[in-house]
């Protein structure tokens, strides 16, 4: 028996409907989106951010994908679905893997939850990228910031090398970098002191660090290894050699410097 074909009328209200509920599905999702941002004090995530970069992101990477199979960014976790499981696995840490305990009070604990479920979303509208060709001069011209890294074959070597920064950097880490070094550096990106027996004095990059030697880029770009047993004193430094920039550039000078860096995803 044919189906009846409807009349345009009725085709009409059928499209109406459709419509409507692809509107209202729509805002949903867009509701979702916004509870989630608003569920968490923007003080929370931003403290969070800070608390991830100095404890978290030397394993996890700055974007959360450091570790294999696990992507933070995604705000789903295979060992957690709830916020006070991410509180627990955080405090606790899991057995017979990397991840350690943390000893985090309960502010703390509320913080890095707060980033890792903003994490995605976190500095993507509130950070300004500018115009990356403009950003290159300013990065080798008033930043000199060329006279302690390295892109693509120039520069300096006594910092480390930014050649593909843009690959593992998102916009809101590089704009944290510039305006607040210390509360960004890496632990495998920090100097270190030395002092010898005979009483001189080496400062420098470390690279490679075992029991008993140490090996470091010097502040004329020497590569040096030192043995620790002929050392008077060995001090690894918590502060970044990297100036702020909060004052040096303008808002629009640190846009476009952030274009830049982003547009660096190693030589071609």
């Amino acid at each position: 028996m044919p189906f009846p074909i409807p009349n345009r009328a009725r085709s009409g209200e059928v499209l109406a409907s459709l419509f409507v509920s692809l509107c209202a599905t729509t805002m949903l999702a867009a509701q979702a989106e916004t509870d989630l941002l608003t569920k968490y004090a923007p003080s929370d995530i931003q403290g969070g951010s800070r608390i991830y970069t100095a404890q978290c992101a030397a394993c996890h990477g700055p974007n959360g994908d450091g570790v294999a199979k696990v992507d933070l960014r995604s705000g789903k976790f295979s060992r957690a679905s709830s916020d006070d499981d991410l509180r627990k696995l955080i405090t606790t840490g899991v057995s017979g893997t990397a991840m350690p305990p943390f000893k985090f009070d309960s502010p703390q604990l509320n913080m890095i939850v707060a980033y890792l479920r903003n994490m995605r979303e976190f500095g993507s509208h509130t950070v300004k990228v500018g115009e990356a060709l403009r950003g290159q001069t300013v990065f080798e011209a008033k930043g000199k910031c060329i006279t302690c890294h390295r892109v693509n074959g120039k520069g300096s070597r006594i910092g480390p090398d930014l050649s593909d920064i843009g690959g593992s950097r998102t916009a809101e880490v590089l704009e944290r970098s510039l305006l607040d070094p210390n509360a960004s550096i890496q632990p495998a990106n920090r100097f270190v002191r030395a002092v010898t027996r005979d009483g001189k004095t080496v400062r420098g990059r470390r690279l490679n660090e075992d029991s008993y030697t140490v090996q470091i880029i010097d502040e004329q770009e020497h590569l040096v290894s030192l043995v620790k047993a002929d050392l008077r004193e060995y001090t690894v430094i918590k502060t970044s050699a990297m100036p702020s920039y909060k004052d040096t550039l303008n808002a629009d000078e640190r846009a476009d410097v952030i274009a830049y860096l982003l547009s660096l995803k190693g030589s071609q």
